[in-house]
């Protein structure tokens, strides 16, 4: 009688385990349904940015050049050479430095990806370990109980 009850208690608990198992899983499913349309739905934000961005600069630069050419001043003419110069120097620069830093951010990226696997390898390694532990001292158990019992 004991031992069917004890059966009966070990199989409602595995059950329940396998619920609240599968109830996370169904979780993370959910999440990884919608996860590309976060994705996608931040990609066009990020692209319309870009866009709104160079319509502003396009229309700023676009009044500024008609003003520019109805005032006629002489003396801007004398540094127009330099100043595009240094534009242009410092436009590669910023380019470069932003190059360096998406660089940084993916290999980053990159990293933690590869750190999840390799914790997802450890876990399934200590899992392992902890079951084949288990395992070894139910059995040695079991045999202490048994020749306990035939003596």
């Amino acid at each position: 009688m004991v031992d069917k009850t004890t059966k009966d208690e070990t199989t409602r608990t595995t059950d329940a385990l396998d619920t609240v198992r599968d109830n996370y899983l169904r979780t993370i499913d959910e999440v990884a349904k919608i996860q590309p349309q976060y994705s996608q739905s931040i990609s066009n934000l990020q692209l319309d940015y870009i866009q709104t961005a160079k319509n502003m600069i396009q229309t700023a630069f676009s009044a500024q050049k008609q003003i520019a050419g109805t005032l006629n001043l002489p003396a801007a003419s004398m540094y127009n050479d330099q100043f595009a110069k240094q534009s242009n120097e410092i436009t590669n620069n910023a380019i470069r430095s932003v190059g360096i830093n998406n660089q940084l951010t993916i290999n980053a990226l990159d990293a933690a990806r590869e750190n999840l696997k390799i914790y997802n390898r450890t876990v399934d390694a200590v899992t392992e370990f902890n079951t084949n532990v288990l395992k070894a001292w139910t059995s040695f158990f079991s045999a202490q109980q048994q020749q306990f019992f035939r003596q």
